[in-house]
């Protein structure tokens, strides 16, 4: 799976929650930074070449779709993230949210019930 840039990374976002699209589809959806329907065009396209969407031909219309799941994508991505930020131990990623203050106590107790629920002795 190739790396996608942050714009490709937004497109995607807006195709797995439209699940099919035109490129007037995605166009609708962006609030911000609005690029120009040809340059939207191209990145589509991009992730079409990168194996990341495929498309339904009607004419010379192209309906896109997504090939690689949301879960898929986030997987990769937490994975490569681990790796390459807090070598590979998710005991750092824990320890960075906490000293961060972007977890609490009760979600790590949470945490913990999952784990201890998952492996039972």
């Amino acid at each position: 799976m190739q790396k996608l840039t942050n714009k490709e990374e937004e497109i995607m976002h807006i195709l797995w929650m439209l699940k099919k699209a035109f490129v007037k589809d995605v166009l609708a959806e962006i609030n911000e930074d609005k690029p120009h329907y040809n340059t939207l065009s191209t990145i589509i396209r991009n992730l079409e070449e990168k194996v990341y969407v495929s498309y339904n031909a009607f004419g010379k219309t192209h309906q896109y779709y997504p090939i690689v799941s949301k879960e898929a994508y986030r997987k990769r991505f937490m994975n490569s993230a681990i790796d390459n930020y807090f070598n590979s131990s998710y005991k750092n990623v824990v320890s960075f949210f906490a000293k961060e203050e972007k977890i609490s106590v009760e979600e790590l107790k949470e945490i913990i019930s999952l784990i201890e629920n998952k492996n039972p002795s």
